[in-house]
């Protein structure tokens, strides 16, 4: 679970080297969206709580998502209702207490009536807008997409098409914002820090914890933790977790379904379209690909679905996948893509419940699963899982804890706003997430009117109502520092390293922003050498 070079790395110490550095009622293991997301629910009933994660908040599976919040049509024809239904219910109130990193988004499904009637397809759709209640979503609809603005980039056989809502996440970002809600509950995070040993005491856990600086990955100090529960949320690594506890702990076997890893690959290409709406295509093989517009000059391409052979973190794009993603949209738009067109790529690691371990991935289920264990060194693993679905999963695991703990709490999430998810800080009245957040950018321009407006947008949709700690004392331009590449100033770099754990390059350009998109590579390597410049922590 680490990548650091053996000859350069003292060696790890024994069980006879660890003392309680720390203690806690629960240390969770995994810095992905079911982890901070749990870590949070915990924090916030009043537990003490430590999370530990071996690389960046969302390196690996949470930050190589499709950046959606849905409830996945596509999962009604598998029969999975519960699935879809229980994220449906999840959807709208993740919008409203997220409406910086979240927006509701229109889909577009040209109709393929080889594949399937139409009346099929509406009734689908009906079941769709009415399996959770809806606020402020729009419902389905159909047109014609001949003349309509949404049938242009389109190939002209495609005359009908569907059209019906969901919602896009800054998937990374939502992580974050999570931790920093754990940590102002009073939680610890620790990242680049790998849990290397478990051992169940006669009450509860001890954890050797070690710590690698993030820029050369060398091991720096070891940090010991007693817990009184562990919660194994690592994601593609929950099996080598709970192995390391099973080792030593009766009751910690794998459960009887097995986790299979599914590597999900995306393309993001220059526009292919100007309005803002997404589209759902479907390939002669069924399986589904979304073309969603992505940082205004570009377009979102994905996803595969591919068995994953190797170490979770070693999941990359390669050939095959990127010339399966440009035929499939080739199906459908006018403007032909090549693997060429391709400006930047990402692949992640999905950990899915298998039984079977057979059948195509497509059709693995995306529920989740909480295995417990009440013993007197009691642990909840999580399997499986998706975005959407993450603060029901935190909810349910929270409760799973109180009753190990023996010490039940009430669940306080349903209603939460996230970080930075308060408009009110700066609007007079929340009407809905896209009402509220152009109100938000016009305040904030008006409030400093020396800021452009590229910089409104972005600093409003990444950080909300969080913008203001930011400029606290910004009175100027030349009050942000030094502009480190163009509109990377030192305020905000300062600002993510002290409040959102970023500490490498990589960290800000592919995480906490996305900047890296829209910067040149020498741009890119200015604001790598500033990061690593500021030291590890």
């Amino acid at each position: 679970m680490s990548s650091s070079d053996p000859a350069a790395t003292p060696a790890e110490p024994g069980p006879q080297d660890t003392s309680a550095d720390v203690s806690c009622d629960v240390l969770v293991i995994g810095g992905g969206i079911n982890g901070a997301g749990i870590a949070r629910d915990l924090a916030g009933r009043g537990w003490s709580v430590v999370l530990c994660e071996q690389h960046d908040l969302a390196r690996h599976t949470s930050s190589a998502s499709t950046k959606l919040i849905h409830g996945g049509l596509r999962y009604l024809e598998h029969g999975q209702i519960g699935l879809v239904r229980k994220a449906l219910q999840e959807r709208e109130g993740l919008l409203r207490g997220a409406p910086h990193i979240m927006a509701p988004l229109r889909f577009v499904l040209p109709h393929d009536a080889a594949m399937r009637p139409a009346w099929m397809i509406r009734a689908g759709l009906w079941l769709y807008d009415h399996l959770a209640r809806r606020d402020f979503l729009p419902g389905s609809g159909q047109i014609a997409l001949e003349g309509h603005v949404l049938g242009r980039p389109l190939q002209s056989g495609w005359r009908q098409a569907f059209v019906y809502s969901d919602g896009w996440v800054d998937d990374a970002r939502l992580v974050v914002l999570c931790a920093q809600d754990a940590r102002d509950r009073g939680a610890t995070i620790l990242t680049h820090t790998r849990c290397h040993q478990l051992r169940p005491l006669a009450q509860g856990w001890e954890a050797l914890l070690a710590h690698h600086d993030p820029h050369s990955a060398r091991l720096t100090h070891h940090v010991a933790v007693r817990a009184r529960l562990v919660v194994n949320a690592a994601g593609p690594w929950a099996d080598q977790v709970q192995a390391m506890m099973a080792a030593d702990a009766p009751g910690a076997r794998p459960p009887a379904r097995h986790l299979r890893l599914v590597k999900g690959s995306h393309i993001v290409l220059p526009r292919l379209f100007e309005h803002d709406h997404a589209y759902i295509f479907q390939g002669h093989d069924r399986r589904i690909v979304f073309a969603i517009p992505y940082e205004q000059r570009f377009t979102l391409i994905g996803t595969t679905d591919v068995d994953h052979v190797g170490g979770p973190g070693t999941a990359a794009i390669d050939e095959a996948e990127v010339a399966y993603l440009c035929d499939a949209v080739n199906r459908y738009f006018r403007q032909p893509v090549r693997p060429l067109d391709v400006v930047w790529s990402y692949a992640g690691v999905r950990p899915l419940m298998d039984g079977e371990r057979s059948g195509k991935a497509s059709a693995v289920t995306r529920d989740y699963r909480l295995q417990r264990h009440a013993g007197a060194a009691p642990w909840l693993t999580v399997w499986g899982g998706k975005i959407t679905t993450f603060r029901k999963l935190s909810e349910q695991a929270g409760d799973v804890a109180g009753e190990l703990l023996h010490d039940r709490r009430p669940a306080w999430t349903r209603e939460a706003v996230l970080p930075g998810g308060r408009l009110l800080d700066l609007i007079e009245a929340e009407v809905d997430p896209v009402t509220d957040m152009a109100e938000f950018q016009r305040c904030l321009r008006q409030r400093h009117p020396w800021m452009d407006l590229g910089l409104v947008r972005r600093w409003s949709r990444q950080y909300g109502a969080q913008v203001l700690h930011l400029l606290e004392g910004v009175q100027q331009r030349a009050d942000l520092g030094a502009e480190i590449a163009p509109g990377v100033h030192e305020a905000e770099l300062f600002y993510l390293r002290r409040q959102e754990w970023a500490f490498t390059g990589d960290d800000v350009l592919w995480r906490r922003t996305k900047l890296g998109l829209h910067l040149s590579a020498d741009q890119r390597e200015a604001v790598s050498r500033w990061m690593a410049a500021q030291g590890g922590r």
